[in-house]
């Protein structure tokens, strides 16, 4: 599932006539960078929550040869990434399902494909989620305090001190029986990582590569900065 929905206040004035997923960034929608990965990852199917100028996105991604889009539709009513999972939750089937933001690319690193390394460490017995995280010294448009500690085991849990080492790159493996649990309406995927952390099922792996936050209009200029670079 890619969520797409939201309104990207932050992005504006870019925001005020076009989806954020649709900004360009080094001249490719941000939303493509999640797209083009799932397919290269054998992914067939993907689900697209639409909300904010819906129409736009919607037909930029069913545009699409790989994979196929499936629409979610939330023109009447933003259920945020909690709820925007469990109203698509038909769309999965019983398996582990990528969820990604939009707001986000990442660079592999050492031949380390972001979405194969998720596959490789997801064990169903033990898991309800596995994020992907990456140390903060290894991002880009970020000035938060980090999101999770982890310990030797691979469990994580969200940030207690005033600091944490890593940051949730918004791309995960999920279990659809977690997203079960999800009430009705709009709510936060921290909801679902809070009933997995009681749980113990709550584990996260470490990125190699680089993640870039597209969050606003400075993180915007790094992250082409970064690409441009990259190419030349």
């Amino acid at each position: 599932m890619v969520l797409a929905a939201g309104l990207g206040t932050r992005m504006r004035p870019l925001t005020d006539k076009t989806p954020k997923p649709l900004i360009p960034v080094a001249g490719k929608p941000l939303i493509d960078y999640a797209l083009d990965r799932f397919a290269a990852a054998g992914v067939r199917q993907a689900v697209v929550n639409v909300h904010h100028h819906a129409d736009r996105l919607e037909a930029h991604v069913k545009a699409r040869a790989r994979p196929t889009i499936v629409i979610s539709d939330e023109r009447g009513r933003l259920l945020e990434t909690g709820g925007g999972l469990k109203k698509a939750r038909a769309h999965f089937g019983d398996g582990p399902v990528y969820c990604t933001n939009t707001d986000a690319i990442l660079i592999d690193a050492d031949g380390e494909e972001a979405c194969a390394a998720l596959a490789r460490g997801w064990r169903a017995q033990d898991m309800d989620a596995l994020l992907l995280l990456v140390p903060t010294e290894r991002a880009s448009g970020y000035d938060g305090r980090g999101d999770f500690d982890r310990d030797k085991d691979g469990r994580i849990s969200l940030r207690k001190g005033e600091h944490a080492p890593y940051v949730f790159t918004g791309l995960q493996l999920i279990a659809p029986a977690l997203i079960d649990e999800g009430p009705d309406g709009p709510f936060s995927t921290r909801l679902l990582w809070d009933r997995a952390s009681e749980r113990g099922r709550l584990f996260g792996i470490v990125h190699r590569g680089f993640w870039m936050h597209v969050g606003d209009a400075a993180g915007l200029a790094e992250a082409e900065a970064r690409l441009a670079g990259d190419k030349g």
